[in-house]
């Protein structure tokens, strides 16, 4: 008869609370920091807003070096655009990556928990 593999999963429940929003979560949804689903697609977003800011800047910056350094020619403008966006793009990612991984080393508690009264109201009463 073959074991079974342990899984963190064992130590708990069928149930879990995840530590960023304390709701109640099945334990399929959540990963090993206890995160659901919905929290790390909310700080993966914010991850992606922030690495974008980041590529831009890097972009900008690369452009501004291209422009006084290199001074380019009108005959590969095109090539110096694309390095502008590959460099955008891949500053982006990189940055995005490291701003997630932050976000997940951090693992702040109740950092997306939504205090009590403050979301919108279980019953119309306007009705």
């Amino acid at each position: 008869m073959a074991e079974r593999k342990v899984s963190w999963r064992d130590r708990f429940g069928d149930e879990i609370t995840c530590v960023r929003c304390l709701e109640i979560k099945d334990s399929t949804h959540m990963d090993r920091l206890l995160w659901c689903r919905e929290c790390r697609r909310t700080a993966r977003l914010r991850a992606t807003r922030r690495g974008w800011a980041v590529g831009v800047v890097f972009a900008a910056a690369l452009a501004a070096w291209i422009w006084v350094v290199v001074k380019p020619s009108d005959l590969v403008l095109g090539g110096w655009v694309a390095t502008l966006v590959a460099a955008a793009w891949i500053g982006a990612r990189v940055a995005r990556e490291v701003f997630f991984g932050i976000d997940r080393f951090q693992n702040r508690r109740a950092a997306e928990a939504v205090p009590p009264g403050s979301g919108p109201p279980a019953g119309d009463a306007s009705r």
